[in-house]
C-alpha cells in the first residue's frame, strides 16, 4: 500500500525537517527523490546519501523556489536526468514573524516570492512532465496558522492561506489529466522552529492541542506519501489537516 515505485519525485526544502522526513518517506516507498536545497548542499548530500545507504534513490538539485528561471531550469534538468517529474511536494518556505505595525515591505515580498510564488511556479514546471504522463500528484505544504491567524504572523498567514486557493484552482485545471493538487496543512511540529523553545512554553502550547502534545516530522511526511499514492487517486483540491486536533 501507497508504493511509488518507478516515480520520480521533487521535494523542495528536502534538505532538513519536515521537507527530510518526506523525502525519506517517499523514497521508503521505492520513489527516487530528488532533494531540492538553497544553501544546505551538505545537509542536501546527507539525505541522499542516507536514503541511498537503505536501498533507496536520491539526487539532490540546487535552486531558489524564489527565482522562477532557475526553478524552470532546474525542473527541466531534472526532466532530462530522470525522464519526467511525478511528484512534486513544494514544501520549500520561511517564516519572518513580527506585528502588523512593524512588518517590512521587504520582508512581505519575501515571504509571497518564496512562500507562494515559489510553490505555484514549482507546480507550474512540474505539471509540464505531469500531462505529458497523464499522473501527477502535487502537495502544497501549507500551515494551520494559514487557516486558524496567529499573533505576530499576519504574513505568514496569509502566505500559506494563499496556498489553499491555489491548490484548489489548479486541482480543477489539472484533474482531466488524473493530476491531483492537494494541501498539507501542519500544526506544531517539533522542527528547528520550535527547537528554541522553552519546556514551558512548549507546555503551554500542548494545552492548546487536544492530541496533548506537537507532532513529529514524520507525522507530516506519512500524510504526504499517502497523497503522492495511487490509494489517493480520487482526493484532489483537499486540505489534510496534521495538526493533533489544534483547528478542525
Amino acid at each position: 500500500m501507497f508504493r511509488l515505485d518507478g516515480k520520480i519525485a521533487l521535494v523542495t526544502g528536502g534538505s532538513r525537517g519536515i521537507g527530510r522526513a518526506c523525502c525519506e518517506a517517499l523514497a521508503e516507498q521505492g520513489a527516487t527523490v530528488v532533494v531540492n536545497y538553497v544553501k544546505g548542499e551538505t545537509a542536501a548530500r546527507e539525505v541522499a546519501e542516507g536514503i541511498a545507504a537503505r536501498g533507496g534513490k536520491a539526487d539532490v538539485s540546487g535552486f531558489d523556489v524564489a527565482d522562477t528561471k532557475a526553478v524552470d531550469a532546474a525542473v527541466d534538468g531534472i526532466v532530462k536526468a530522470h525522464g519526467k517529474v511525478d511528484i512534486l511536494v513544494a514544501n520549500a518556505g520561511i517564516s519572518i514573524d513580527g506585528l502588523l505595525l512593524r512588518l517590512k515591505d521587504d520582508d512581505l515580498e519575501r515571504l509571497f516570492a518564496t512562500n507562494v510564488r515559489g510553490a505555484i511556479v514549482s507546480a507550474r514546471a512540474c505539471s509540464k512532465s505531469m500531462m505529458r504522463s497523464r499522473w501527477g500528484r502535487v502537495i502544497f505544504m501549507s500551515s494551520v496558522v494559514g487557516e486558524m491567524g496567529n499573533v505576530g504572523q499576519t504574513a505568514y498567514a496569509a502566505s500559506k492561506a494563499a496556498l489553499l486557493g491555489a491548490a484548489k484552482s489548479i486541482a480543477r485545471e489539472y484533474a482531466s489529466r488524473n493530476v491531483t493538487v492537494n494541501v498539507v496543512a501542519p500544526g506544531f511540529i517539533d522542527t528547528d522552529m520550535t527547537s528554541t523553545m522553552s519546556a514551558e512554553m512548549k507546555e503551554q502550547l500542548a494545552k492548546l492541542i487536544p492530541l496533548g502534545r506537537t507532532g513529529a516530522v514524520r507525522d507530516i511526511a506519512a500524510a504526504c506519501a499517502y497523497l503522492a499514492s495511487d490509494e489517493a487517486g480520487y482526493v484532489t483540491g483537499q486540505v489534510l489537516r496534521v495538526n493533533g486536533g489544534m483547528y478542525v
